[in-house]
Parts: structure tokens; sequence; C-alpha cells
């Protein structure tokens, strides 16, 4: 039976992990008869927003371990204690505390630094040529990692996002909500979800088990 790690980035997708994107990657693992066991920085957030509004609450701080929690039902585990000799493949849901928390993408574009531990932990499974799944904005996280081996990834559709992307050596390939980017040469598996602000669950969930399959299939 594979093994795969999962690490998530808060809860909440305009400072943390989407909530959906994770739920459908936890389900599409299970579906496929998979063990995972998912993790989190233990660090704080870059800021919190107010998803009902949509806006900054200033003066407030969230821890990222503690917010992933949340979505992982308490079973969670700080990212350090994350070995990829213990595991066959890694999948990175979306959200912009993949942007925000782990880099800082968001802010910067194709000039973002990369949280270490977050940047050491890919590159191990990626070394070890075990397979990276990367849903929503991960991938851009994936380019400012492994760049420097051209890796194939989608972003969707969004020509500047996948502009940046190219300027960190990433080679972008425009693709629905509903399927998925294979590079066979780099196992990485990419899939737009919520890139796209008209997706529908089930076309993200189609997505997402595709990236899952894949996956499994590159471990």
């Amino acid at each position: 039976m594979k093994n795969v790690a999962v690490i998530l980035s808060g809860c909440g997708f305009l400072d943390g992990a989407e909530i959906s994107e994770s739920v459908l990657t936890l389900l599409a693992l299970d579906s496929e008869g998979v063990q995972y066991k998912i993790f989190a920085p233990n660090k704080e957030q870059h800021h919190v927003i107010n998803h009902l509004k949509g806006e900054e609450v200033p003066g407030v701080s969230r821890n990222v371990l503690e917010e992933s929690a949340r979505i992982a039902r308490g079973n969670i585990e700080d990212i350090v204690n994350l070995n990829a000799d213990e595991f066959d493949a890694l999948v990175l849901p979306g959200g912009f505390g993949v942007a925000k928390n782990f880099c800082t993408f968001a802010f910067e574009g194709s000039d973002a630094s990369v949280d270490d531990v977050i940047a050491a932990k890919v590159v191990a499974f990626n070394t070890a040529n075990k397979p990276v799944g990367a849903i929503c904005i991960s991938p851009a996280l994936v380019a400012l990692v492994l760049g420097k081996k051209a890796p194939t990834l989608t972003i969707g559709s969004d020509d500047n996002t996948a502009a940046e992307l190219e300027k960190l050596g990433a080679i972008h390939q425009k693709c629905v909500t509903s399927e998925c980017v294979v590079d066979e040469v780099n196992k990485i598996v990419t899939t737009p979800a919520y890139m796209d602000d008209s997706a529908n669950l089930a076309g993200i969930f189609t997505g997402i088990s595709k990236l899952v399959k894949n996956v499994i299939r590159l471990a």
C-alpha cells in the first residue's frame, strides 16, 4: 500500500489551505486505498483574512499548524517530522497559504523566497525520484524550488501567473480544471482546481482524482 505525505498551509483559501481542495485530496487518496499522513509547519501565518469580508484582520495572529489541524481533525504533525524516506509521494493542496505562508509568491511572483523547511521537503522527494502532486497555486511553489529542472506544470489558463512560473524555468501547459498535467520525467503532477474561479466541486474533484491516480502510478 502506498503512503503519501500531504502538506497543508492553514485553513481558509485567502490565508491558508483551500478547504475544499484539501478535503477532496484526502477523499481521492482514501478512494484509491492509499495511506496518508498530514503535515504543516509550526509557524505563524503571514496574516489573517476575514473570509466574509475578504479583508485583513489587523493585530490578529494564527498558527499554520494549529489552523491546518482543523482540516486534519487534529491528526497532523509538525513538518519537521516529515521524512521523505517514509513516504512514496508528496501532495500539496492549494490555497493562498501556499503563496503566503510557504513562500512569498503572492507578493513577489518569480522573485519570491521560499520557507527553507518547505523547500527542503519538496527537494527531498524530488531527489529521491518520488512524485510530487501540486494543486491550484502550489505549482508556483514547485517552480520556485525545482524550476532549474524545467518542470512541465499548470496553474490553469492565467497568462500572467504562467509567465511568472516560466521566468523560473518551468514550462507551463494550459489545462482545464477537470484534467491534470503530468511531467513523467520529473514526476510532477499538477491540476488547476480553484485557479479557475468559476470551477465547480465536481470538476475540481475530477482533476484532483486524476492527479492522485497519476501520483500513485508514478510512485
